[in-house]
């Protein structure tokens, strides 16, 4: 039998409300302790300390087993936001027999444990607290109401009847088989690969909006970088000066960008200099600049297609309140051009976002191109028609595992620690 734990499930401070849970076997014994009677399912209660002194009044929810968000008695007291209150609320829970104080995280391991949650919604849980902008929160909704465990769960009874099968085959194999079953396998394991395939390649950018986008404006030194990037945060971030090679390391502002979150980096101008102090900055922008996600380069009315031009990059007319060149005019100084660049940048993400899937993690990622491999195995042996039929139906199995540990059913115990460390105590 597990502990029974307790914690503060809202954040540390002063507040209108604070809710304490209490999750197991000895939750209810715990809370009739503080309460002359523990409401079936709710109500308002007096809380009172080993004296009988009045600590607070709370309104008490009550979840039965398997109808609670661990799947065990929970108990949770709704408080006033006092720290004091939730201070004096805490010592006399901890001074209790058969409870301690939970662990980060163990609440939802809990959930995970119990079977309330798999893996990839214990993921998207955890982005889900940490979302910061609405891109963040629509995807993480996905995967916490259990999308991927859904794909996943299809991907698998097609594998497995693929698989039953196959070794249908392997049963009878002393007897005539009435049916060849190498093309309902091949249409089974097609579907799969395919729509892992699809899934797979949407990881990227799911990644991005979970960890954000980073833009690159780049251009030759004192072509106005570090003035559109105070213009774009609205406060002076960057030192600005006539002085070329004002800018020597990488400035970052973190956006949100239609929803989207967008760190912009200012970088140092490209040339060639005998300053090395300058040298390093140059190389350190063209470095960050071809791992972004996107380059703003900025550009003098007489200047050519700079080298670093990747297609989906943007040209932009630099300091366009003196002088127009090619692309979209802007001017950070004025502030002319700088709400339709922002469009255009928001709309290049935007439509990248349009791939995304379910599938958020580059666990899940390796996961599917593993079951992918298998099944690419599968269909070569098939159609080479090799008669291998139990190492066909192998490599079929190992497909399904990596279905498995995407939810959590297989080979997942390395991953658990580093995940339930983000989480708070409460949660």
């Amino acid at each position: 039998m597990m502990d029974t734990i307790f914690a503060l499930a809202t954040a540390q401070g002063r507040a209108g409300v604070a809710v304490v849970r209490i999750s197991g076997s000895h939750a209810v014994w715990a809370a009739g302790l503080l309460m002359s009677d523990v409401p079936v399912s709710r109500g308002l209660r007096s809380l009172r300390d080993d004296c009988g002194q009045l600590v607070d009044q709370a309104f008490v929810l009550r979840f039965a087993e398997d109808h609670s968000f661990t799947g065990e008695e929970v108990v949770e007291l709704h408080l006033h936001g006092s720290p004091a209150v939730v201070k004096a609320v805490l010592r006399i829970l901890g001074d209790m027999p058969n409870l301690r104080h939970a662990e980060a995280g163990e609440f939802t391991r809990r959930a995970l444990e119990s079977g309330v949650l798999d893996l990839s919604q214990v993921e998207g849980l955890a982005d889900l607290i940490d979302a910061e902008t609405e891109g963040q929160r629509r995807q993480a909704v996905r995967v916490f109401s259990g999308a991927l465990g859904t794909m996943a769960e299809g991907w698998r009874t097609d594998l497995v009847r693929a698989a039953a099968l196959l070794e249908a085959t392997i049963d009878f194999a002393d007897e005539d088989v009435p049916v060849d079953v190498t093309p309902e396998v091949l249409a089974l394991v097609g579907r799969v690969k395919s729509e892992m395939r699809r899934e797979s390649e949407g990881v990227r950018i799911a990644e991005r909006i979970r960890e954000g986008f980073e833009v690159a404006i780049i251009g030759a030194p004192n072509v106005g970088k570090s003035t559109l990037l105070n213009r774009l945060a609205g406060r002076d971030v960057a030192i600005t000066s006539e002085i070329a090679g004002t800018t020597r390391d990488v400035i970052e502002v973190r956006m949100d960008l239609d929803g989207l979150p967008v760190t912009f980096l200012d970088t140092a101008g490209l040339r060639e200099t005998t300053d090395e102090v300058e040298s390093i900055g140059v190389a350190r922008a063209r470095e960050r600049a071809v791992k972004a996600d996107l380059r703003v380069h900025m550009m003098l009315k007489d200047d050519l297609q700079p080298q670093e031009f990747v297609f989906g990059d943007l040209l932009v007319s630099a300091k366009a309140d003196v002088a127009s060149g090619p692309g979209l005019a802007v001017s950070g100084k004025t502030g002319l051009g700088v709400d339709d660049l922002i469009s255009q940048i928001s709309s290049a993400l935007q439509d990248r976002v349009a791939s995304v899937g379910v599938a958020m993690r580059e666990r899940h990622r390796t996961a599917m191109v593993q079951s992918i491999a298998f099944i690419g195995a599968v269909e070569m042996a098939l159609v080479d028609d090799l008669g291998m039929i139990d190492l066909i139906a192998e490599d079929l199995r190992a497909a399904i595992r990596a279905v498995d540990s995407l939810v959590g059913r297989v080979d997942v115990e390395h991953v658990l620690d580093e995940i339930f460390a983000s989480f708070c105590i409460g949660k």
